[in-house]
């Protein structure tokens, strides 16, 4: 009589031992898959945002939205159009990496805030009925407040940019990765000191975001959208008088130890 002979303990040991060695060595392979198809869907969104925006600035002599009267010129979404306002109706308001807001529609806000998380959900001040959140930001250098002398963080209104055809325009960001709908980088404002902070008083820790790996995403003037690298942030050209060569650039003097530890691996600019 044949007799069957199945495998023996230790050959199915070998082969468990196999097939974890090779998962360990996909995994990272299939993260950085899954997290380029993320990247790519949010150059995505920001390409149509481009769209709603260069239709718009168009149509009103080369300006961004409006702004609110006597201040440095917050709630700009009041003003877009009202198909885009809401957060329900419009996915374009979220990266693929950060789509839960930090407060629901129940208005219940989340225990702790991250750089995954979208901001929001805001209602009231003429908003969308159903209230605005995600996970970009414009650029409030952009937007002209009506009666306001400065912005937030004392730069004068006349160093903000008056339209978007303005020289440098690929150097100029307008719609960025964010914890906050609107956002006044300066030159001396330092990364958050944890990786996870969600900070909203610092408006460059606001955009200074760990989504992807040591990029984010954004779109500049000139209508282009790119992966910014995280240093890079402190290069490009917030408003007319921003210094591109500050304290946390190469040019002006940073040194690898001043950069909280969790982004000095990263590229340097």
């Amino acid at each position: 009589m044949l007799r069957r002979e199945g495998f023996t303990l230790i050959e199915l040991l070998v082969v468990i031992a196999i097939i974890a060695l090779l998962m360990a060595i996909l995994m990272p392979a299939l993260r950085r898959v899954r997290e380029q198809g993320r990247m790519i869907s949010c150059l995505g969104n920001l390409r149509q945002w481009n769209i709603i925006a260069s239709m718009y600035t168009e149509s009103n002599d080369g300006k961004f939205w409006d702004s609110d009267p006597g201040t440095p010129a917050y709630w700009w979404m009041r003003y877009i159009d009202e198909r885009y306002k809401s957060w329900k109706k419009n996915p374009l308001w979220f990266c693929p990496s950060a789509t839960k807001p930090i407060i629901d529609e129940y208005g219940v806000q989340a225990p702790t805030f991250n750089i995954f998380n979208a901001w929001g959900i805001f209602t009231g001040n003429n908003l969308s009925e159903d209230g605005i959140a995600g996970s970009y930001g414009i650029n409030g250098y952009c937007l002209i407040p009506r009666s306001a002398t400065t912005y937030e963080g004392g730069v004068s209104v006349e160093n903000g940019w008056k339209t978007s055809s303005a020289r440098g325009a690929n150097n100029i960001p307008w719609f960025i990765e964010a914890l906050r709908f609107d956002l006044w980088p300066l030159p001396t404002h330092a990364p958050a000191t944890n990786e996870f902070e969600a900070w909203s008083g610092n408006n460059m820790a606001r955009t200074c975001i760990n989504r992807h790996q040591g990029f984010l995403n954004a779109a500049f003037m000139d209508w282009s959208v790119r992966k910014v690298g995280l240093k890079e942030l402190w290069t490009m050209k917030w408003h007319k008088q921003f210094d591109t060569n500050g304290p946390w650039t190469q040019a002006g003097g940073v040194q690898a130890s001043d950069w909280p530890q969790w982004i000095q691996p990263f590229r340097d600019y």
